[in-house]
Formats: structure tokens, sequence, C-alpha cells
């Protein structure tokens, strides 16, 4: 297997496709990149951006090069010494345009009748035997529908008509009862909705992929990519939608040849890598949680949350919190997903099961509750029991999953029973049935905790808990405000002794804020105090009601800053309606939002008091921020793992959420910078855009050219007083020495590192700097003097990167 040493993200997209990916491996070959990490490919919906709605898994997508593209950019970076990752969507297929995607186009077409209807996950009774499409503004839009070249038309979608469907002289309206599929409103969808989605999203209907046939087909591109040489790993996008995550990975490593895997699952605090998942690790938001944490001043937690409280008028629980967005989605956006538990539910427990006749006595809309109070409970995305049993005529089941999962259900029925005890019978009756793989239930439901997770916790409560907006990112707990650094390199060495091929990462597509924007914002966990009187002053010039909501937006300002009225107001809103609390992406409130707007325009008027309050500040946190910065991005490049590069994140990148994250990137000013930088241009501090490039460039080329001094890891310990702002590691008793800054703000509040010192074995050179240091005791303030980070390498070891 070829493990990369390191990757760099690229969004592969119409306005920026594979041949311009092919175009730029000459500078990434120089950055110090080791392989190519890219987005989705296959054919998509339209001209889409992103590439995960797939609308045709058996080509390259056109829009982005096609084939021929992909085999130009696999010769560039295979001849540059590169290898290839890239992105796979196997849970879903996107259906927002019917007639660009084949599979989905021929089951509207045929029904049940359909090849393709094994392939999508259809509760056909629910619909009367047919797929219901909630596209209408409402019931009276039939009256729009017309017959034209034998297709239904409803304004400029159109839908197949089934053979012999249509006569002349037939209404529309009759034409539409004849088909295999139904509209109907789309606010209908909720409650009525009879396919699997991803997440809320009508637009991206579930496949069955543990289906052989549909596994087959729906990778016999990816195969071709694997067998011509094209591609050297793939990146796994939401396997916890699948039936059997672990037995789709098994799968896939048969069909790749043990290619290089990566899963993007989403370890919950304390939750680990299901051990039976054949694959090398995550996409890297657990590492990028502990290296955010590291860095968080644990002394602004009390302040922080006294602020917040204010803000609300009451103590924030985030406990209470999640389970309420859990039950909101739960009986609101994913209610469609509930009903078709009850529904399974109310049916025979599966050889009779124990509990089954309790559960099936019980009402739709009570098991429904029951349900969602489990789920609304559940601490991680999902479980894993697999039904093992053997196919050689052993009818024993065989379950997988393990005592943890039995424990994490047992745990989320006992909370619920105790949170709605009138349930309690029928929560225990459920429960023995959640547990059985050999059930639908059990395999359903394993298959919507994730969607509640995703869609009541990350988009929307990380929109409501604001304390600090450093804390919420995909995988965190906000509870968890800080890390000490003897708990982080406990972390770290145990990632190096089990997750040594994982993935690590700052910045991907989908964070809420980039690591250069959390960065910034992590500052004010040692600034509190200021912060509890700067943030009055701008309430106040710039009123909004909901002040949790107004304390997150001007920390995502502060840390974007300085930032374009349009990029900050598309922010606002979204955040707002994501929020959910006074609008929705369903029901906006106009005059809440033109009072967001109106915060955005004051933070960016020149003549507001609220823009002086904001620029002033930020040059105040400026500094700091880049310390952060620098800090985060030498930890995680340098710390066990295979680091990733978000696209451009190598000079100073303040993105807010996407689509703000995915903005073209100008990689010719980078490439310029990186040229001067090797020609000898000096680095003046850590605010020069040119500090960043500078600690990215030296740390992946150490990484790709030198990997035997990135294997094991010890801590460094400081000694003076000054020490608790170090965090140090050395990476093997011959390996490379990373020294980066926590607590700036502090540090410099106490007069700097004084006689503060780190005790160096061998004599060792720091790549960003050239100057080299040691043996034995050093002063931290001379090995940090011109950058708040140090990379140092054995001088014997050295090969000038």
């Amino acid at each position: 297997m070829k493990i990369p040493a390191s990757t760099y993200r690229l969004q592969i997209r119409p306005e920026f496709t594979l041949d311009d990916a092919a175009r730029l491996v000459p500078y990434l070959a120089s950055l110090g990149v080791n392989w190519l990490y890219l987005s989705p490919l296959l054919e998509s919906v339209g001209a889409s951006e992103h590439g995960y709605d797939v609308s045709d898994p058996s080509r390259v997508d056109r829009e982005r090069g096609g084939r021929e593209a992909l085999e130009r950019v696999a010769a560039a970076a295979h001849g540059a010494g590169m290898g290839i990752l890239v992105d796979i969507v196997p849970n879903h297929l996107g259906v927002e345009v019917p007639e660009e995607t084949p599979w989905w186009w021929d089951l509207l077409r045929e029904g049940r009748g359909s090849r393709y209807a094994e392939a999508f996950d259809v509760d056909w009774d629910a619909g009367d035997g047919k797929v219901l499409l909630p596209v209408l503004g409402s019931a009276e839009d039939l009256g729009l529908l017309k017959v034209e070249g034998e297709r239904l038309w409803y304004y400029e979608h159109s839908y197949p008509l089934a053979p012999g469907t249509y006569a002349d002289g037939d209404s529309a309206e009759a034409v539409h009862e004849r088909q295999h599929y139904r509209l109907v409103p789309w606010r209908e969808a909720d409650d009525r909705l009879n396919y699997r989605r991803f997440f809320a999203v009508n637009t991206l209907a579930g496949v069955r992929v543990e289906v052989p046939w549909v596994f087959e087909e729906s990778h016999a591109e990816v195969r071709r990519w694997l067998e011509a040489g094209l591609v050297d790993g793939l990146r796994i996008d939401h396997p916890d939608g699948l039936r059997d995550p672990a037995e789709y990975l098994e799968r896939l490593r048969e069909l790749s040849g043990g290619a290089y895997t990566l899963v993007e699952k989403i370890l919950e605090p304390g939750e680990a890598l299901p051990a039976d998942f054949p694959c090398e690790g995550t996409t890297g938001y657990d590492a990028l949680g502990l290296v955010d944490r590291v860095l968080v001043d644990p002394a602004g937690e009390e302040p922080l949350t006294a602020l917040d409280t204010g803000l609300r008028g009451e103590a924030a629980d985030y406990a209470e919190m999640i389970h309420g967005t859990k039950r909101w989605m739960a009986d609101g956006l994913l209610h469609a997903e509930i009903l078709r538990l009850a529904r399974l539910a109310a049916a025979p427990a599966a050889g009779g099961g124990v509990g089954g006749s309790e559960a099936e006595s019980e009402p739709l809309d009570v098991l429904a509750d029951a349900l969602a109070e489990i789920a609304a409970h559940f601490p991680v995305y999902r479980t894993y029991f697999r039904d093992m049993t053997a196919q050689d005529g052993d009818v024993t089941p065989q379950q997988g999953g393990g005592e943890h999962d039995a424990a994490v259900l047992a745990e989320a029925c006992r909370a619920a029973a105790a949170q709605r005890p009138e349930l309690a019978a029928t929560i225990g009756a459920l429960e023995p049935r959640l547990a059985d793989p050999s059930e639908e239930l059990c395999r359903r439901f394993q298959q919507t905790t994730g969607m509640i997770m995703a869609k009541a916790v990350e988009d929307t409560a990380f929109y409501r808990y604001s304390r600090l907006g450093t804390l919420t990112e995909v995988g965190g707990d906000p509870t968890a405000f800080a890390l000490a650094p003897a708990a982080f390199h406990a972390e770290l060495a145990e990632r190096e002794r089990h997750l040594g091929h994982s993935m690590t990462t700052l910045t991907t597509h989908d964070t809420k804020r980039s690591e250069d924007t959390r960065a910034r914002i992590t500052v004010l966990a040692e600034l509190a105090d200021e912060w509890a009187q700067v943030l009055p002053r701008l309430l106040k010039a710039a009123p909004l009601e909901d002040g949790p909501l107004a304390n997150l937006l001007w920390q995502a300002i502060l840390g974007a800053w300085p930032a374009e009225e349009d990029r900050l107001v598309q922010y606002a809103e979204k955040a707002a309606r994501e929020a959910g609390v006074h609008t929705l992406w369903t029901d906006p409130d106009e005059a809440f939002e033109d009072a967001v707007r109106r915060l955005v325009h004051a933070a960016v008027d020149p003549a507001s008091g609220a823009h002086t309050a904001i620029s002033a500040y930020a040059e105040r946190v400026a500094p700091f921020g880049a310390s952060n910065a620098l800090s985060a991005k030498l930890i995680q490049l340098a710390m066990p793992g295979v680091p990733d590069v978000y696209q451009g994140t190598e000079f100073w990148d303040r993105s807010l959420c996407d689509p703000d994250n995915r903005r073209t990137v100008d990689f010719a000013a980078r490439a310029e910078a990186l040229a001067a930088l090797d020609a000898g241009m000096p680095v003046l501090g850590p605010l020069a855009e040119e500090a960043k490039l500078l600690v990215v460039s030296r740390t992946l080329r150490l990484r790709r050219d030198r990997p035997e001094l990135f294997a094991g890891y010890a801590p460094v310990e400081a000694e003076g007083p000054a020490a608790e702002h170090l965090v140090g590691f050395r990476r093997g008793e011959r390996g490379v020495t990373a020294l980066a800054t926590r607590l700036p703000a502090g540090l410099e509040r106490d007069g700097g590192w004084g006689t503060t010192t780190v005790r160096l074995a061998r004599a060792a050179r720091d790549a960003f700097t050239g100057r080299s240091f040691g043996p034995g005791d050093v002063l931290v303030g001379e090995v940090l003097g011109t950058l708040p980070v140090a990379l140092l390498v054995p001088e014997e070891e050295d090969h000038h990167a």
C-alpha cells in the first residue's frame, strides 16, 4: 500500500478543472505536497460546485474535464512523484434534475418494474406504490402541469411518462395520476417523503450500495481508475449513511486491491474508529479538535460563560439544547424518516423477537415518539450492529458491533426513558429490536441517528451555542473548553500507536470556519474581560434581539476581518437561518434578517462606531491570532498522521463556512511568494503573508523527503517561568522537534519567555530560520525569536529541506 506523507485538497469544479489541477502540479511539488487530494469527480448535476450530487457514476464529469483530463492530471502528478487521493460518494445520487441521472429517470419511468428499483431506498407502500416527489409549491400547482414531448412538465422541470400512460386528449393531471411517481407540495416532504435521502436534502436520494450489483455498477468507474493506475487512494464520503459501513469497506478493499482509504467518519469525543473498519483512518476532524483546544486558555471559560449567560438571560444548558434540537429535527425536517422506523416497529419482530409484541401493539405516533426520543439521546452518530450470519448454512446470527455499541444503545434508551417515563415501556420493548441487526428496524435506525445528529448539532446547535466559536467545529463538543498540554500529548501518543496513517486537518470544505479564522477567535479566551467590554459597544451600535447570535456573528467578523460585505452578509444570513430561532430557510423572517444585514453593514461602514470598534479590536488580536495560527499549523503538520492542507491555506485564509471557503484561490501569488522564499527573501515576522507559507513548505518538504524524521512521538517539556506557553514534541529519538507557542497574549502580558529553556539532546537547525541551537539547554526566547514556532532538525540528519 502507498501511504501519503501529506495531501493537498483541491476543489475540482467547472471553474477549476482537472487540467487546471495538472498545471498546478509543479507549484504543489515545490510546496512539498506528496499527494493531490481531489474533490468528487464523477458526473454531477448541472454545473455543481462541489460534486457531491453525482448523477452518473459511470464517467468522470465532463464539466470538470472528463476522463482524459483525469489521465492528464494523473500523469502530471505521478511524473512529479505525487500520488492522487479522490473523494467518492457511495451513499446517494443527485436527483434534482431527473433526466441527468439515468438510474433515477428509469426508476420514475418504470416504477417497481425498473431494474433500478432495487438501487434506491424507496418505501413503496408508504406512497401507495409511487415515489413521492416534493417539488410543488402547493397542491393547486397540479393544475400547472403540462404534457409535451413524452414528458410531464412542471415549469422547467420534466419527468418521464411510463409507457402507455398518455393518449391525445388526456389532461396532464390525469396523466400524472398514472405515473409511478406523484408530485406533492415540498412542505409535505418532512412527513411524507418515502425515499431515503442524504440528511434532509430531498435532491440527494439514498442508494442501496449494500446490494452487490449496485456496488459494482456504482463503482465501475472508480475500479477503472484504480486498475489503470490513475488513482492511488480513496476518501469515502459519509460512510455512516450506509447500511453496513464495515461490509462496504471490506468490498471496497477488495475492489481497490488494498489502496489507501480514509472515511469521513465523525468521531465524537471519546469515540474510537470501529476496529472492523478496513481503512487507514478518518479525514481528520478528531485531530482538528485536539489542536484547537490545546491552544485555548482554560482561564477564559468562566468569564466567557458569564458573558454568554448575560446575553441569554440564563445559563446555557448544552445537553438540554441539543436534546431540543434533535427532537426538533426528528419531529420536523426528518420526521418522515422517524415515521418509516415507526412503521417497521409496528410490524412483527424478526423471528418473534423479544419485546416485539409490546411494540407492535402501540399506536404509530407513540412508536415514533419513542424512537425519536431514543435518537435524541444518542451521544454518537450511530451504532454498528452487524448481521454476521454465515452464508454456509449456519443460521446462528453473529451480531457485530460488540459491547460498546450495546452500551451506547442501552444508555440512550435509559436516558430516553428517564426523560419520558410515560414512554419507558415502549422504549424497553424497542431496545432489543434496535440491537438486533437481523431486523430491518435496527439496520435502518442506525442509518437515521447520524442524520439527526448532523442536522441538530452541527447545523443547528453550533449556531446557537456561541460562547467561543473556535469550539463549535465538526465532531467537537463545545462544552469541552480547553485541553491541557499533558492530555494533548497523551492523545497524540495514542494516535501514533493506533492512527499513524489517519489524516489530520485544520480546514476542510465543510468546516464552520477556516483554521486562521478560528485561531483569531481563540484569542478571546485569553482576552475574555476585554471582549466583555468590546461586545456591548458593538451590540449597541448594531442592535440585534438575539444576543447569542450577535456574539457568534461578531466573533466571525473579528476572525475574518477584513472581509467584503457580501461575504459577511452571506454568512450571517446562513448562520441566522441555521440557528432557526428567529428565521428559517423555509420561512425567512424579513424583519429579523434586515437587522442581521444592518449589523454586517455597520461592521464595514467606515462611518459607523461598530466599524471603528471592530477594526481596532481586530488590530489588537491580530498578532496573537497569527501566533495561534502558525502554532496550530506546525502542530498539525508535524504530529502523527497524514497532514492535509486545504487549498490556499498556505497563505492566511480567514474564510467562513461554505460557500465562502470554496472561493477561487490565487495560486500564482502563492507560487511567486514561494519562489521568493526559496531565493532567500526573509520573513519579517508572524504577521507576514509569507510566514505561514514558510511553515507549510518547509514542514511538508521534510515530511516528504525525510519521513524517518517523523516516526515516534514524545513530549518536549520546557523549564522556567513561561513553560506553560510551550507545546513541544519530538518525533522519535532522532526525529524533528516541533516547538509552538500557546496562549501568546498571556505570554506577552507576563513579559515573554524570559529564562524559560528547553533541552535539546543534540544540535539542531531550525527549518524556518536556518539558525542552529544546542545541544543542551537553550533559551526558548532565542529559538522563537523570529517566529512563534520552530521545527528543529538534528544537524547530523539535516539535508537542508
